[in-house]
């Protein structure tokens, strides 16, 4: 198999040039180790290529009726969980305005790029919202958010990131929802990087809302947002003040209970969908959980052994995906560059203010050991030859 180099140089130079962009032999040969979008199994591509069939029709409805079986297997729940066309960051949405009113008070935890979004998202739309921040890197820990909801006592729900992709961090979900559930809140999930690689009971640890995205460790490509809605949840829905259409949910769920949607869906990252989750069920959904631990494993222990540091706290280190500090006096996209131009492995910078301090390695979803020691080897071989893990 030829080896193609590949730069975003190259893109710039292309663009200048105007050719086409799209060079999908590129991404072909390409290590892609991005924390979402994520690769696509064989399996999943073929599926997407399937022919327009009826939207109503009796194939789709056999095809939905799996897909909804299998996600609430997934989600270890014997209540619905819903799709909708949209990214995982329209799961936010759907939660907010099905589940709660303009002014209420909730509780977010916020240890980086995508908790703080998810406050900015209550607060856009009119939730008074409170905060339980840790430092980027850390996890919010039962302690801290027991200690922040004594400061809010009329809390109506606590919105928690299960884990953060921007850095790394899984915060202890199980642990989290005990406590908001002594306090009698709510508690939304935001699972977009968790789901499908991180063990996730929703019933047994008596969540409420649980969101996710297509494009990550469900080996899908972007365009779905999935939703396990709890009793309590449906109970919340009816005293629920937002006025809302395409997001509501009880509209959603008459059509799901009939093995079909409102609207016309994307019928193709259904089919994609379906066969993605016909491998995870294949593999077992334990066995896909112990996957993910022992290639984040390896990724955590090669990036130690060559010299860089992880960004995250150990004991709170993510399976779907590794975060690697970058020292002063180097840039995480200088670094990712140089890292595909040599060695075909596409890497991912960080967020927001870490966005020139991290490199994300991303590991969920189609993964094996072998792309995870082919990516950190390459990793490694930069950073050596740039004096990178110097000192």
């Amino acid at each position: 198999m030829q080896t193609i180099s590949y730069t975003w140089a190259s893109v710039f130079a292309a663009r200048a040039k105007g050719t086409n962009l799209v060079d999908f032999e590129t991404f072909e040969h390409l290590n892609f180790r991005l924390p979402g979008p994520t690769p696509l199994p064989p399996q999943v591509r073929e599926a997407l290529s399937g022919p327009a069939i009826h939207h109503r029709g009796p194939l789709l409805k056999s095809i939905m009726a799996r897909v909804l079986e299998r996600l609430q297997a997934a989600h270890r729940t014997t209540s619905p969980v819903l799709l909708w066309p949209g990214s995982g960051s329209a799961g936010w949405e759907i939660a907010i305005t099905n589940l709660l009113s303009p002014g209420d008070a909730v509780l977010v935890t916020t240890v980086g790029d995508f908790g703080d979004r998810f406050a900015r998202v209550s607060e856009r739309l009119g939730l008074e919202v409170h905060r339980v921040a840790k430092p980027w890197g850390q996890a919010v820990l039962p302690e801290d958010l027991e200690a922040a909801l004594a400061e809010v006592p009329d809390c109506r729900a606590v919105l928690i990131t299960h884990n953060e992709t921007s850095t790394g961090v899984t915060n202890p979900l199980a642990d989290l929802a005990a406590v908001a559930r002594a306090h009698d809140c709510l508690t939304i999930v935001d699972a977009v990087s968790s789901a499908g690689a991180l063990p996730l009971e929703m019933d047994a640890w008596d969540l409420d809302f649980v969101l996710s995205g297509s494009q990550k460790a469900w080996m899908c490509p972007p365009g779905l947002v999935f939703c396990a809605i709890g009793p309590r949840a449906w109970e919340a829905y009816e005293q629920s003040g937002y006025l809302r259409f395409f997001w509501d949910m009880a509209e959603m769920k008459s059509f799901a209970d009939k093995h079909m949607t409102p609207t016309t869906p994307p019928l193709n990252l259904i089919f994609g969908l379906d066969a993605a989750l016909e491998l995870m069920e294949t593999e077992g959904w334990d066995n896909v959980w112990s996957r993910h631990h022992l290639v984040a494993e390896t990724t955590r222990q090669a990036v130690t052994e060559s010299g860089l540091r992880l960004f995250a706290d150990p004991a709170v280190a993510s399976d779907s995906l590794t975060a690697i500090e970058v020292p002063d006096g180097f840039t995480a996209s200088s670094v990712v560059e140089q890292v595909m131009k040599e060695h075909n492995v596409l890497l991912q910078i960080g967020q927001g203010a870490y966005a020139e301090k991290v490199i994300r390695i991303g590991h969920m979803g189609w993964v094996s050991e072998a792309d995870v020691i082919e990516a950190t080897n390459a990793l490694a071989d930069v950073a050596a030859k740039t004096g990178l893990t110097a000192g």
